[in-house]
């Protein structure tokens, strides 16, 4: 009897996409934003979900379906039936801690199977990095086509920056943006993933900036509008709607908003050019794995994390 293939994707999206197409397998759809909130190094632990459980209900009033989340895992008590797993994952920091993730986890089950990676992000051609769910078919299954086999090393390296992530000392990240691995876009994650602490000088981090520059510089209508428009221009973070919401609710201090409008107030405008650090005044400290946002600034001149 032939073996199957495990595929494991990002969301239901793509693997209703996957489906769609025809592409033959089993599916295990990872619902996970690693990328925010507490993460432990043993992920196959009770604490680990009972940590995620509560920052999902307590931040985003995420209830877990439980038995949903067990019935998706207990594929894994099953990879003898399977002959190989592929990865479908973004190039997008969202997506790159969620792949980690898995990887930490496949490694915990001791599960010994060749593993591969279909990751998009520049397609030749275009101006903007594309989502696997933005290709079209006949691109979709090439990038299936050239998946690439994760060798020994791409998992250690992958194990050492989840200890890293979800340790106290982020800087030890920082040798691993220019160490070459088959995570293409790796060091463009890790180097955003520094970037969304607070600035040395104004207290804001890169995503927050991005959003007062663009009240700033464009007609924007309503918050639902400045989400949209913050989508579509936040680079390598690959966040929600859900969690851009939650970041431009922590810059209300720098809006006037009116029903119509969302402009910049003085405090913006001071906040952009660097008057003073707002880190404070924003107050968002959001846990990143294993680090309180708000216990370090990022330092342009030195690009490195200095605790405060």
């Amino acid at each position: 009897m032939d073996k199957d293939i495990l595929h494991i994707t990002n969301g239901t999206h793509l693997t209703n996409y996957l489906k769609e197409l025809d592409v033959a397998g089993t599916y295990l759809t990872w619902q996970e934003m690693l990328c925010e909130g507490p993460t432990l190094v043993q992920i196959d632990s009770k604490q680990f979900f009972d940590n995620r459980k509560n920052f999902l209900k307590s931040t985003y009033a995420i209830a877990i379906n439980e038995e949903e989340i067990e019935n998706e895992l207990s594929i894994l008590n099953q990879t003898e039936n399977f002959s190989e797993i592929v990865l479908w994952f973004e190039f997008d920091l969202f997506c790159h801690i969620n792949l980690l993730g898995v990887l930490k986890l496949l490694q915990e089950r001791q599960i010994n199977l060749p593993i591969y990676l279909v990751s998009s992000g520049r397609i030749e051609g275009e101006k903007n990095l594309k989502a696997l769910t933005e290709l079209p078919s006949d691109q979709l299954l090439l990038h299936y086509k050239n998946k690439v086999l994760l060798l020994e090393s791409d998992m250690e390296l992958a194990r050492s920056i989840w200890h890293i992530y979800c340790g106290k000392d982020h800087n030890l990240l920082k040798p691993y943006i220019v160490q070459n691995s088959s995570f293409k876009y790796l060091s463009s994650c890790l180097k955003a993933h520094l970037k969304r602490f607070p600035n040395l000088k104004n207290g804001l981090g890169v995503l927050e900036k991005n959003i007062l520059t663009i009240v700033r510089d464009e007609v924007v209508k309503s918050k639902g509008h400045l989400v949209g428009y913050a989508l579509n221009f936040q680079g390598y973070y690959g966040y929600s709607d859900m969690q851009i919401h939650y970041i431009i609710n922590t810059l209300s201090i720098f809006f006037d908003e009116t029903e119509n409008s969302i402009k910049l107030n003085r405090k913006g405008h001071e906040a952009l050019i660097g008057l003073h650090n707002f880190a404070a005044e924003i107050n968002n400290n959001m846990v990143y794995g294993g680090v309180n946002r708000l216990d370090f600034y990022f330092s342009t001149q030195r690009n490195e994390l200095i605790k405060k």
